[in-house]
C-alpha cells in the first residue's frame, strides 16, 4: 500500500507499484535533511478517481513518511473509500532503514489495518486487523519470503549513492522485494528516458523515468486475473524526482496501461525544501 492504495482497485495498484520502487543500494556517508509536501491526483482514461497527499521528512538520523487519500469524482459515487499509511525509521549513512509501517483502509463495507515491524533487512512481525479468513488457494508467505524485503512506504523512495548526478539512467537499473502484509512480490526497474515535469505548484525540472516489471512471489491466488495481467505488462512506468537536500528520489508520476484506458497518478503540488546537515557540537 502507498498513498493511493484505497482510492480504487486501480489506484491501489498504482500505489503498490510506486511503493515498491526503492533502489536498495549500498549506503554512502553523505547525510542531508529535506522535506516534501505533495498532493497527487489519480485518473482513469482522463476521468478523476482519487486524490491524496504525502509528507516526508528526512533528517540526519531519522525519517518519517505519512500519506492519506480517498476516492473522488465519479468513482466516489459508486465506491467511496479512504486510507492512510505511514513509515518511520533511521537514516544510516544516508540510507533509509524503516522499523515500522502501518496502513489503514476504510470503505463502506469494512475497515482494515496492516502493521509491519522491520529489523535486520526484513519483516520481523506483522498483523492484519481484523484477521482475514484463510484461503486454501493462496500461496503461503513463509519466513524466508519476509527476509531481504522492504515495506511499501519506504520502498517508494529511491536512494542514489555516490556524489554524482542524482538523476541518471543508473538510478533505474536495479530491483527489490516488497512485502505489504499480504503479498510478497519482486519489482525490477529499468531505465527508459529523461524528461522535464512540472507541477501546478512547486517542482519544475528534470525527472528520470523508469520501467517497472512485476513478479508475484507469495501471498496471492494464482488464478486471479489481475496477477497474470500485471506480470505480463511491459509498459508500466514511473517518473522520479529528488527531495531537495538529499539523494532520495520519489515518484512524481506513474502510468499503467489498462483495458479501460491509461491509469495515471500525478503530482499536482510538489513542494520540497532542503535544510543543511546538522553540525556536531564541539567543545
Amino acid at each position: 500500500m502507498s498513498i493511493f492504495s484505497t482510492i480504487s482497485p486501480l489506484a491501489g495498484l498504482l500505489g503498490s507499484l510506486a511503493a515498491g520502487a526503492l533502489l536498495w543500494l549500498s549506503p554512502q556517508a553523505a547525510s542531508a535533511q529535506g522535506r516534501l509536501d505533495a498532493h497527487y491526483e489519480a485518473s482513469l482514461s482522463g476521468i478523476p478517481v482519487g486524490k491524496g497527499s504525502w509528507a516526508i521528512e528526512i533528517g540526519d538520523d531519522a525519517f518519517s513518511a505519512a500519506a492519506q487519500g480517498g476516492t473522488s469524482g465519479l468513482l466516489k459515487a459508486f465506491s467511496g473509500g479512504t486510507g492512510s499509511g505511514a513509515s518511520q525509521g533511521r537514516v544510516v549513512n544516508g540510507s533509509l532503514v524503516a522499523n515500522a509501517y502501518t496502513a489503514t483502509t476504510n470503505t463502506s463495507k469494512k475497515s482494515e489495518t496492516i502493521r509491519l515491524v522491520l529489523a535486520n533487512g526484513g519483516v520481523k512481525d506483522f498483523s492484519i486487523e481484523p484477521e482475514p479468513p484463510v484461503d486454501a488457494d493462496r500461496i503461503v508467505v513463509t519466513d524466508a519470503h519476509r527476509k531481504n524485503v522492504l515495506d511499501p512506504m519506504t520502498g517508494s523512495m529511491i536512494r542514489v549513492p555516490g556524489n554524482g548526478d542524482v538523476l541518471s539512467p543508473d538510478a533505474c537499473r536495479t530491483g527489490t522485494g516488497i512485502f505489504d502484509g499480504r503479498l510478497r512480490y519482486d519489482l525490477k526497474l529499468d531505465y527508459k528516458r529523461m524528461e522535464t515535469v512540472k507541477a501546478e505548484r512547486g517542482y519544475h525540472g528534470p525527472a528520470v523515468v523508469c520501467a517497472i516489471y512485476f513478479t508475484a512471489v507469495a501471498g496471492y491466488i494464482p488464478d486471479r486475473p489481475v496477477i497474470k495481467w500485471l506480470a505480463s505488462q511491459r509498459n508500466i512506468e514511473i517518473a522520479f524526482v529528488p527531495i531537495s537536500g538529499t539523494r532520495i528520489l520519489v515518484p512524481f508520476r506513474m502510468i499503467i496501461p489498462t483495458p479501460f484506458g491509461p491509469a495515471l497518478l500525478e503530482a499536482t503540488s510538489f513542494i520540497t525544501t532542503a535544510a543543511p546537515p546538522r553540525v556536531a557540537k564541539t567543545q
